[in-house]
């Protein structure tokens, strides 16, 4: 059954968090989509995935490469998968793809200062609930772990 996760980012950016989690999904021998909704973001996130360690970087490209389909994280506007993806990652709101049962993982990360993005995963939740998937909820405590809370 697909498990959807919630991550509630609160006094987090996105560039401080998706790295680790990518990281991890990549350790598990995943292979990840990241969607998106502006190309500003995309292109900023494949800077960033480049350069945010000093010690190395992650292994990623866009939709836009012909080798795309090769990439084990790949960057995206649209709701494709064509790199066999089996955990996608939803950012800026991205819309739960139709054919969510497909995927082991989904994980919504929104930004909790952002009233419209938090109702949009108040929703989403409630429709993952509906349809019957595995839904989780994760906030981050004071020392920045996140900490499963429903």
């Amino acid at each position: 059954m697909t498990e959807i996760l919630f991550y509630h980012l609160q006094g987090r950016k996105l560039e401080n968090v998706l790295p680790a989690l990518l990281e991890k999904s990549l350790e598990r021998g995943w292979r990840v989509v990241v969607q998106g909704a502006s190309e500003e973001r995309i292109e900023a996130l494949d800077s960033h995935l480049w350069t945010y360690r000093d010690d190395g970087f992650l292994p990623h490209g866009t939709w836009r490469e012909p080798e795309a389909a090769e990439q084990p994280v790949l960057l995206t506007l649209t709701g494709s998968n064509p790199n066999g993806a089996t955990v996608r990652f939803l950012i800026e709101n991205a819309p739960v793809p139709a054919d969510a049962g497909a995927y082991q993982r989904i994980v919504l990360l929104f930004d909790g200062e952002d009233e419209d993005a938090v109702a949009a995963a108040r929703a989403n939740w409630a429709e993952a609930k509906a349809k019957g998937f595995d839904a989780t909820y994760w906030q981050s405590d004071d020392s920045g772990r996140w900490v499963k809370k429903a």
